[in-house]
């Protein structure tokens, strides 16, 4: 494998990771584990982020025994697991926390192809956080592209695993 120049790795949008793709990460017996740590061995030196939404599903999810189910050797989900699981990944170096700093009529303005159920306001939110921060939203999801109206939107802000 190439190793990539610093200069390549700095030009490299920052890509913000899903709920789904930090749990996926973060918990082995996730069906898409495999697929999240492909794609954070080969980009993370590159940047991703979280934020507020997304490290509080983290913990939320973390927390469910019918998530957890057999993972934690039969004991219960703790707080303390979780806070071990986030304080983990928030600890690799190219990590950053991106501020939710906007209210809605931003997302509004952003979600280009327009927001039609009350499902979509988590995924509203997290693209318009990527979109205004010029980075990228990693997701599982692919109904999160709806929200963009044109291939060039959701090539420049989306990336789907």
């Amino acid at each position: 494998m190439r190793m990539m120049a610093s200069s390549e790795v700095s030009s490299q949008p920052l890509v913000l990771l899903d709920a789904n793709v930090l749990l996926a990460l973060a918990w082995p017996h996730h069906t898409h584990h495999p697929a999240a740590q492909a794609w954070f061995k080969q980009n993370a030196a590159g940047g991703w982020a979280t934020c507020a939404l997304t490290q509080g599903a983290l913990v939320r999810v973390s927390l469910q025994r019918s998530f957890v189910g057999d993972a934690l050797g039969g004991r219960l989900p703790s707080a303390a697991v979780a806070f071990e699981l986030i304080s983990g990944l928030l600890e690799h170096g190219a990590h950053r926390f991106l501020d939710l700093d906007f209210g809605f009529d931003r997302v509004i303005a952003t979600c280009t192809g327009g927001i039609v159920g009350h499902r979509q306001i988590t995924d509203a939110y997290l693209l318009t956080l990527a979109v205004h921060q010029n980075a990228k939203l990693l997701s599982f999801d692919r109904r999160i592209g709806a929200l963009l109206a044109t291939p060039a939107e959701r090539k420049q802000h989306l990336w789907l695993l």
